[in-house]
């Protein structure tokens, strides 16, 4: 308490000064509307400059929160797309029980492998949410591979980087099917196989998901031909393609449930060649 008595009549003088500084400043803008309204200015460029950098940061801490809730929507408007008859959808209002084909879950990567011949990812979501093995995952820019196991709240995902995946896929506008397949050499391409030498192709030309697929709907994007090969065991096409996804840089994906699987399968196994 002494040191405090000590410092005001050590500082007597300054602390007088600004004493009488502060009230001579409040009359003045108390008394003259000008320094008035260019104080009030001032405050409020001040607070209004604070609150921006505080609705800023309030945003940002936000977005993880946005990016999911926009993940979920683009769920949704996905399995509208795979549900529809054609390439436009109708005008009427659609609604979940108007979805007889497909199903689609979003789900975050939380582990991603790329830099071996057998990469796998893990996504945040599991039996829980209704994925089962061998459903397909995609994202917006198309294929990233098939589930493989299933935890409650978990599973992996075989990625297409993997030497063990075989996905049937075409030539965008045509009917010419081949198998995609990793050789284990670039995270950036794939290669389609298998693919008849009547196949007319030419670099830059899409690759998507074939119609004969259980697990993709069909013209899901995969890539665009770089290079074109002919195997000289088979004397068919070996066509390098490079993928439309970073492998590297995963965030939400979409896995995708096919209704009518079991019943296409079924049909298919019951089915054998009649001899003649």
């Amino acid at each position: 308490m002494q040191q405090i008595i000590n410092f005001i009549i050590k500082n007597s003088y300054r602390l007088l000064f600004l004493l009488l500084l502060g009230i001579s400043l409040y009359l003045t803008v108390k008394s003259h509307s000008y320094h008035r309204s260019e104080y009030v200015n001032s405050a409020n460029i001040i607070s209004g400059s604070i609150y921006e950098k505080i609705n800023e940061a309030n945003e940002y801490l936000s977005l993880k929160e946005k990016n999911k809730e926009l993940a979920t929507e683009n769920a949704l408007l996905k399995e509208l797309l795979f549900n529809k008859k054609d390439t436009l959808l109708t005008s009427k209002t659609l609604f979940r029980s108007d979805l007889n084909n497909y199903n689609v879950v979003v789900a975050k990567v939380v582990k991603n492998s790329f830099n071996k011949r057998e990469n796998y990812i893990t996504i945040n979501a599991g039996k829980n949410s209704g994925l089962k093995t061998d459903m397909g995952v995609i994202n917006d820019n198309g294929v990233i591979g098939l589930v493989e196991k299933t935890s409650a709240d978990f599973a992996t995902i075989q990625s297409i980087l993997n030497t063990k995946s075989k996905i049937n896929a075409k030539i965008k506008n045509s009917y010419h099917f081949g198998s995609l397949v990793w050789d284990g050499k670039n995270v950036g391409y794939a290669q389609l196989i298998d693919v008849p030498r009547l196949a007319s192709i030419k670099k830059g030309d899409s690759i998507v998901t074939g119609g004969n697929s259980t697990i993709f709907p069909e013209n899901i994007p995969i890539g665009k031909i770089d290079r074109i090969f002919i195997d000289k065991k088979t004397n068919y096409y070996t066509i390098n393609i490079r993928l439309f996804n970073d492998m590297t840089s995963l965030g939400y994906v979409y896995i995708i449930e096919n209704k009518k699987k079991e019943q296409k399968q079924a049909l298919e196994n019951a089915t054998t060649p009649t001899k003649r």
